[in-house]
């Protein structure tokens, strides 16, 4: 007869199967759990990512909002000149006219200025930079190669950022007396 206290080698092998595969379950069961865990943290990241970026969309359009209203509401005066000058030019003369639009230029002039707005320096003779200046054509003219002969339009720029290119035609330097380019 055998002592039941004692067990076969098949039998320690299956209690220690059967151990080894209860351990294997529970780190399985485990590792469910933290997956399920983190999978609810990327979810809740996730729809607070998603959160954050549409207040900021929104905070962006409100704060573009708030600047147009108040460009609007400082250009609103020059309308209103605009406006004076075109009904006196009705009933006044023509140097009067020119003289009441000149003041209209210069307030929204200004107003620009105190926005931040400054103009390109372009003047004939100046050296052409491609970041500043549009070059329209290239001609000859009594400036040296490469520079300003002529400004088209002024240009403007924001700070640092260039608005609008001064458009401006490049000399090629002088002419040929010849008659020839």
């Amino acid at each position: 007869m055998t002592d039941p206290r004692k067990s076969s080698p098949a039998t320690e092998a299956d209690e220690s199967a059967e151990f080894e595969a209860g351990e294997l379950e529970s780190e399985l069961a485990e590792a469910r759990r933290r997956a399920e865990e983190y999978l609810n943290d990327l979810r809740r990241v996730a729809a607070d990512f998603d959160n954050y970026r549409k207040r900021v969309a929104r905070d962006s359009e409100a704060q573009a909002r708030l600047a147009a209203e108040s460009i609007v509401s400082e250009l609103l005066p020059v309308l209103d000149n605009l406006e004076r000058a075109v009904d006196a030019s009705e009933h006044h003369e023509e140097a009067q006219v020119a003289e009441g639009v000149a003041m209209v230029r210069h307030q929204l002039a200004d107003l620009l200025r105190r926005r931040g707005l400054e103009e390109i320096e372009a003047e004939p003779g100046d050296a052409f930079d491609p970041h500043m200046h549009e070059a329209l054509s290239h001609q000859p003219s009594e400036h040296p190669e490469g520079t300003i002969a002529a400004v088209w339009q002024r240009g403007y720029r924001l700070g640092d950022r260039v608005v609008r290119a001064a458009r401006v035609v490049v000399s090629a330097g002088m002419p040929d007396p010849e008659g020839g380019e």
